[in-house]
């Protein structure tokens, strides 16, 4: 496997440890991310390189004065590089829309995060 090159996506997350030949990778592809960032955890991953998560949010009701909880699937690419499962919590970052339903990748898995060399 050859060393390739692996971009600064600008979010402040480290890149992943395997290298992808994938070109709607933010790290190893032609991706660009831009807008918002969603964080959830990770209900299905039956498709082929997508994925569900689900996310939770509190929604302020102005009459009653209070919060509400509320929730919303959203649809996310999963590059080939990036090792998730099902119940990790990931972030997505927003992109250009890839498929029909599919407008967020994957940029980091907070429940496995990558170890850290030298013996820290």
């Amino acid at each position: 496997m050859s060393k390739q090159k692996v971009k600064d996506i600008g979010l402040g997350y480290p890149p992943p440890e395997r290298v992808c030949e994938d070109r709607n990778c933010p790290y190893h592809g032609h991706l660009k991310v831009r807008g918002i960032l969603l964080e959830g955890v990770l209900v299905s991953k039956k498709m082929d390189k997508a994925g569900v998560i689900l996310r939770e949010y509190l929604h302020y009701d102005k009459k009653y004065q209070r919060y509400e909880r509320r929730r919303s699937k959203v649809s996310v690419y999963i590059p080939p590089c990036i090792d998730v499962r099902e119940g990790d919590i990931v972030v997505a970052a927003e992109t250009r829309p890839i498929s029909k339903t599919i407008a967020f990748v994957l940029v980091y898995n907070k429940s496995n995060p990558p170890k850290k060399k030298g013996g820290e």
